[in-house]
C-alpha cells in the first residue's frame, strides 16, 4: 500500500517570511546574529492499510527504534517497519520458545535494548524476544495479576536494567541478567519506584545520562530517578518504594518521553490539546523546560490527538497519535536566519 506524504510548502513560506520580518534589526545593533527555528511538516503516516492483509483497526501504543527498525505497538501484536522505508517488516502476534505458544493480547508498551525485544501487556506479563530472529527468550510474569505484575503500562530496558511500570504508582526494576532462557517466569524485583500517581494509563519512560525518566501523566510532572540512587538503595526500595525528583506543573500533563541525539522528544496535554515539544536534552535533564518547538498541530492544521509514545530517527519524529489511530511521521525543519547590520 502507498504511504502518504504529506507537503505543505503553501503553509512553510509564509512562515518563513513572518520569521524573516521578525528577525529585521536596527541600524543601532553592533552585531549581526543567527536565530535558529525549528517547524515541522507532515511527511507521511502509518495506518492498518500500510500492515499487508490486516483487517483489525489499528490502535497504536508504544513505539520505539532500534537499528533502523521502528517497534509500533498495535494492540493485540507487535508491528515493525523500516524505519526509513516506512515498509512493513512483519507482525508478531505470538511469543514462541520450544513447544510453548502464547498469544500475545492487550499489549501496551515495547522496548529494545542489547539485543532483545521488550513487550508488556496488562495481561501482567513481559515477553521477550531475540531481536534478531524473533524468537522467545522468556516471559515475566504469569498473566495472573496478584503475582508478578499487576498488570504492565510501560516498559524500557537500557544499560542493564528493565524499568516495568504497574498498575497504580509502581514500577519495579529488574537486572537484564535475570532474565535468561531458562530463568523462572516469578522473576522478583532488585527494586522498586513510586511514581506518586497512577491508575490504568499506558506510560511512557527512557532513561538519559544516568537517569529514569517518567511521562508523570498523573502527577503532572517528568519524574526523575537517579539510577545509581537506585542502585545504592535498591534493598531499602523493596519495603519503601523510591520517589522521584521533579517540577511540579499546573495545568501540563506529561504524556510521552524519548531521547534522540539531540532532543527530549515529549508529548505533553494542555486542558483538550495535545503538544509535540522538543526540548534540548541537556537542559531537560537539568529541569529546565524552554522548548525548542511547541506546537499542537502541523502549520495550523491536523491537530494532534493524544500522543502515547515518540521516537525520533534523523530528521523524522514519530509520533503514536492513539486517538486519530495513525503513527504520524513528521519532518523536523530547521531555518537559520542571519539578521543583518547596515
Amino acid at each position: 500500500m502507498e504511504l502518504k506524504y504529506k507537503l505543505h510548502m503553501k503553509h512553510i513560506l509564509p512562515l518563513i517570511l513572518a520569521l524573516c520580518l521578525f528577525t529585521n534589526c536596527s541600524k543601532d545593533d553592533a552585531a549581526s546574529k543567527d536565530y535558529t527555528y525549528y517547524y515541522p511538516t507532515e511527511e507521511a503516516s502509518i495506518t492498518n492499510e500500510n500492515i499487508p492483509g490486516s483487517t483489525e483497526a489499528f490502535d497504536p501504543k508504544g513505539i520505539t527504534i532500534a537499528n533502523e527498525k521502528l517497534y509500533v505497538i498495535n494492540g493485540n501484536v507487535l508491528e515493525i517497519f523500516n524505519a526509513l522505508t516506512l515498509e512493513h517488516i512483519k507482525t508478531i502476534k505470538e511469543y514462541k520458545k520450544g513447544n510453548t505458544t502464547i498469544a500475545l493480547t492487550s499489549l501496551t508498551s515495547v522496548s529494545v535494548d542489547a539485543g532483545r525485544i521488550y513487550v508488556g501487556s496488562t495481561e501482567s506479563r513481559l515477553f521477550v524476544f531475540d531481536e534478531i530472529t524473533n524468537a522467545g527468550i522468556s516471559t515475566v510474569g504469569n498473566g495472573q495479576w496478584w503475582q508478578t505484575f499487576v498488570h504492565v503500562f510501560g516498559v524500557v530496558a537500557k544499560d542493564g536494567l528493565v524499568f516495568v511500570k504497574e498498575k497504580e504508582k509502581s514500577i519495579k526494576v529488574l537486572d537484564a541478567t535475570q532474565i535468561t532462557e531458562t530463568s523462572d517466569w516469578n522473576l522478583k524485583p532488585i527494586a522498586k519506584l513510586n511514581t506518586l500517581n497512577g491508575y490504568t494509563e499506558v506510560y511512557s519512560l527512557d532513561v538519559f545520562d544516568g537517569n529514569l525518566v517518567v511521562g508523570g501523566r498523573d502527577a503532572k510532572s517528568y519524574l526523575y530517578y537517579n539510577i545509581a540512587n537506585i542502585k545504592a538503595n535498591a534493598a531499602a526500595s523493596l519495603t519503601t518504594p523510591i520517589e522521584p525528583e521533579k517540577v511540579q506543573f499546573v495545568d501540563i500533563k506529561p504524556i510521552a518521553v524519548s531521547f534522540s541525539k539531540d532532543w527530549a522528544v515529549t508529548s505533553e496535554n494542555v486542558g483538550s490539546a495535545s503538544y509535540l515539544k522538543l526540548y534540548p536534552k541537556d537542559e531537560f535533564i537539568k529541569k529546565n523546560y524552554k522548548a525548542a518547538l511547541s506546537v499542537s498541530d502541523i502549520l495550523g492544521q491536523n491537530a494532534f490527538g493524544t500522543i502515547v509514545g515518540t521516537a525520533q530517527l534523523n530528521d523524522r519524529i514519530f509520533l503514536s497519535d492513539n486517538t486519530n489511530k495513525k503513527i504520524r511521521v513528521i519532518k523536523l525543519n530547521k531555518s537559520v536566519i542571519a539578521e543583518q547590520n547596515n
